[in-house]
């Protein structure tokens, strides 16, 4: 996506690409309410609220506002305090028809009633087929309504530096045995090369990680949530981490799509990167004196298990207290699904689009320069198709993401594990359900 305004709250991206995170609740919770709103068309013409953090999608809307004389929106950018701006209006009464809500919120704010569900309208339910199978689980809950339709996605990719592996002989890795032994020997023919970084402020990027390799961090069984956000599968893959950590094979000092990140990159210090879909642009747009010295390959494997992970990735909500909702699902349809719309976004915002229409974009078909004309998101449509669709989070991820966050910085200076990150981040997610009185219970 492209912008010079790095939206943190939506997932993480660097000074040229902004975006946003990961996926909603898969699980129905007697807790979360529910409102119910009528699919009456309206009689006459109409103006709805559309919140959001994309760039350029003033231009999108324009679009639609021009086809559509009866149905207008008005767009406002809420990238400084997203979830502060959409909670206040909330609080006020006075939230959008629509707004743009990270994957990752969307569990959070229903236990706020902050949405309607829009399975009333016939157009919402149908628009089921139009998307990626796995977003659309995580926006409607385990199928016990329509709250919000998919908009973007993260799935994740290995883009490495082509000339560095091949100048010290080393094969591109397909596992994550052989990352970490490709880790090893490149830092060994030079003390001052270091396979990749692991930011230890960036929960959502472990998390991707996590959701790679089949960690169910949360489920809802039993008349409450069962938390496993430190199981065994999020074990493995923080182990795997600290070992890198403890042998100095990454970097820790560096924070994602900060100026010192892309210096390393400049300076030939880092070889590769494990990011999402969005992420292209940040290195064509950043580092444009490496290009065609990268390549895009699938996530290294845990072992045969060929599953991959999510990095980001944004819905469109339908808001508590719209009174046009058969005018908002036209229109969030239109905007999510429409080939002309997810064109502009993807020009403009660089949206990865969830609809399956987005997937066949011409600009997603062709070879892209910068990568020796290599048609890299034909890696990434392939990721999509194996991440899991049941990964679940929890109601309380803001918080559960700090307590992680926070361990791991303690970790990667050497007070502690990630293991040790992945407990308290447990801890975090039982005790903040148990403060807002959400059944919650430690997992197996």
């Amino acid at each position: 996506m492209s912008s010079t305004v790095t939206r943190i709250r939506l997932g993480v991206v660097a000074a040229a690409a902004s975006v946003a995170v990961l996926a909603g609740c898969s699980s129905s919770t007697p807790s979360a309410k529910t409102s119910t709103a009528s699919c009456a068309p309206a009689k006459g013409k109409v103006t709805l609220q559309y919140w959001n953090t994309v760039p350029g999608m003033d231009k999108v809307v324009a679009l639609w506002n021009k086809k559509n004389p009866n149905i207008q929106v008005e767009t406002k950018n809420i990238s400084n305090d997203q979830y502060g701006t959409l909670s206040n209006a909330l609080k006020a009464g006075k939230a959008p028809d629509l707004s743009q809500v990270g994957y990752d919120e969307l569990p959070n704010l229903r236990t706020q009633n902050a949405f309607v569900d829009a399975s009333a309208c016939s157009a919402a339910t149908a628009a089921k087929s139009k998307f990626v199978p796995w977003t659309w689980s995580q926006t409607s809950f385990g199928g016990t309504g329509v709250f919000a339709l998919p908009q973007d996605t993260g799935p994740m990719a290995l883009y490495v530096r082509s000339d560095i592996f091949k100048k010290y002989d080393i094969a591109i890795p397909t596992t994550w045995d052989e990352y970490a032994a490709a880790a090893a020997k490149l830092h060994k023919a030079d003390s001052k090369l270091d396979i990749t970084f692991f930011d230890p402020n960036n929960a959502e990027w472990f998390n991707g990680l996590l959701w790679q390799n089949n960690a169910q961090m949360y489920s809802y069984s039993g008349d409450k949530w069962q938390v496993t956000v430190a199981s065994d599968q999020s074990k493995q893959v923080a182990d795997y981490w600290q070992k890198l950590i403890s042998g100095k094979l990454v970097r820790t000092d560096l924070a994602h799509g900060s100026t010192q990140m892309y210096a390393a990159y400049q300076q030939n210090q880092i070889a590769s990167y494990i990011g999402a879909a969005w992420g292209y642009s940040m290195f064509r747009d950043n580092l444009p004196k490496q290009a065609g010295k990268w390549t895009i390959v699938p996530m290294p494997t845990w072992g045969s298990n060929g599953a991959s992970g999510d990095w980001g990735g944004s819905t469109v909500a339908f808001m508590k207290g719209s009174k046009h909702l058969y005018e908002s699902v036209k229109f969030n349809t239109w905007l999510n699904t429409d080939p002309e719309a997810l064109a502009l976004e993807n020009q403009l915002g660089g949206l990865y689009p969830a609809a399956n229409a987005g997937l066949q974009l011409p600009a997603l078909s062709k070879g892209v320069p910068y990568y020796n004309n290599e048609k890299i998101f034909d890696v990434f449509a392939d990721s999509s198709k194996k991440i899991n669709t049941s990964f679940a989070w929890g109601p309380t991820q803001k918080t559960v993401n700090l307590a992680l966050q926070d361990a791991m910085a303690k970790a990667a200076a050497g007070n502690g594990t990630l293991s040790d990150a992945l407990s308290a981040a447990q801890a975090s997610a039982l005790k903040s359900m148990k403060d807002q009185a959400i059944p919650a219970a430690a997992g197996k």
